[in-house]
Order: structure tokens, then C-alpha cells, then sequence
């Protein structure tokens, strides 16, 4: 385990982008070990272990600041569960090439979307039953590429609350968390029953990804919600830059 101590810094730089944008910190690991070579099942299992570690230290943080919305974040999180399995089950069949390629174009459209919506927020967080049934289905969605690429969901669910259902972006980033709690325990529970895990890697970064989150809810308080919104976009495109690179070279 001792020449795999690198994980612990790789944990926490993960942690705390992870818990300040809400994304609990998978479009950092998983890009990284996929480049290192290793393969995409183990990159996106150990990748949960550290996304659901990094989620419970955020929502502790988090629930102190009084920034969850549990309502909707308990509703968001059951609904991912289904999609986490079907994922877990279909990350074996994609091609390493293949699950850069996809995870790339994932990370590009979200960035696009949420850097394009920018300026049309909903003033009312109210969730009507017609937003409740698409955010079902949307919920599934991110579920499975929760569980597939190993990014726990939240790449979906901090557009989702903050386009559709019109939360603020410092309120859906600590969302988000809490429904990771979920899609990332589900996920990486599906996983581990398939063989993908590799518990020693995931140890490491759960311990690193834990006080990353704890560190990076406490940042979260002094930024601006732009700040928010740039560092997003800034992280998902140099992981997609890279991934796409690599598939090429592949």
C-alpha cells in the first residue's frame, strides 16, 4: 500500500474541487487514473469509494452552513439509485478508448449547458409534480453515468437544481452532495459485487477525498457563486481536453 501513498493528495485535490463545485471530486480522479493506465472499471470504482467518502465530510460541513435543500436532495438521490446499477452492470462492456471518448463529450456538454444557462435561474425553488416526474427520469440518467464513468451524478445534478428546479448554485453545489451520498454508495456497492474494486486504491482516496471535503466546504462559504460557475467549467474541460487526447493516442 506504502507506494500508492500518492492517492492521499490525489484524494484531497479531488475532495476539495469535488465539495466547492459539488461534484464530489470523480472529474478529477477518474481522468487521472484512466491516464495512468489503469483500467476504466477500477478508475470508476475506486472513484466512488472517494465520491461517497468526500460526500459525507461536504453534507456534514454543509448541513452546519444550513445549505441543503434535504427534501429535495433525499427525492433526487433514491431516484439515482436504479441508474447506479444498470452503470456498475454496463462499465465492463465499453472499450477503454471508448469510455474516454464518452466521458469527454459528458463532460463537454454539461460545461456548455450550464456556462450557456448561465443567467436563466428560476426565482422560485418550488418543485411541481411536472418537475418532479422529468427530474425522475433525469435522475436515473445521471445514476447510471454515476456508476459508469465514476463521477457520482453530480456533473447532472447541479444543473438540474440550479436550471430546472431554481436553486441557488451555492445551495445545489451542497445538494448535490447529499445525493451523492446515495448514487455514490449504490454505485460503488454495485461495483464491488461485479469485482471491480480494488479496495486498497479506494481506502487511500476516501481518506484523502474525507479531508479534501472537509477542507473545501469551508472555502465554499468566501466565493462568489461566478467563481462557482467558472471553476466548473474550468476543471470539466481540462479533463476532457486530456481524455480526448489520450483516446487518440490510444
Amino acid at each position: 500500500m506504502f507506494e500508492n501513498l500518492w492517492l492521499l493528495p490525489l484524494g484531497f485535490v479531488a475532495g476539495v474541487l469535488g465539495s466547492i463545485i459539488g461534484l464530489g471530486g470523480g472529474i478529477v480522479v477518474v481522468p487521472v487514473l484512466t491516464i495512468l493506465g489503469f483500467s476504466h472499471t477500477v478508475a470508476s470504482s475506486s472513484s466512488l469509494f472517494a465520491a461517497f467518502s468526500n460526500s459525507v465530510a461536504s453534507s456534514v460541513s454543509y448541513a452546519k452552513q444550513k445549505r441543503i435543500e434535504y427534501k429535495l436532495g433525499l427525492k433526487l438521490g433514491l431516484m439515482s439509485i436504479p441508474g447506479t446499477i444498470l452503470g456498475a452492470f454496463i462499465s465492463s462492456e465499453a472499450s477503454p478508448s471508448m469510455f474516454k471518448i464518452l466521458f469527454g463529450i459528458v463532460l463537454i456538454a454539461s460545461c456548455l449547458y450550464l456556462f450557456l444557462k448561465r443567467n436563466m435561474e428560476s426565482k422560485s425553488a418550488n418543485v411541481t409534480a411536472k418537475i418532479l416526474a422529468i427530474s425522475s427520469g433525469i435522475s436515473f440518467f445521471a445514476g447510471v453515468l454515476s456508476s459508469f464513468f465514476g463521477i457520482g451524478g453530480g456533473i447532472i445534478f447541479v444543473p438540474l437544481m440550479i436550471l430546472g428546479i431554481g436553486i441557488s448554485v451555492k445551495h445545489a453545489t451542497a445538494t448535490s452532495q447529499l445525493i451523492l451520498m446515495f448514487s455514490s454508495a449504490s454505485g460503488m456497492i454495485a461495483h464491488s459485487l461485479l469485482g471491480h474494486a480494488d479496495f486498497s486504491y479506494a481506502l487511500l482516496l476516501g481518506i484523502g477525498a474525507f479531508a479534501g471535503g472537509l477542507v473545501g466546504a469551508r472555502i465554499s462559504v468566501d466565493l462568489k457563486e461566478n467563481s462557482i460557475r467558472i471553476m466548473i467549467c474550468v476543471v470539466i474541460l481540462a479533463a476532457a481536453i486530456k481524455l480526448f487526447i489520450d483516446a487518440i493516442e490510444s
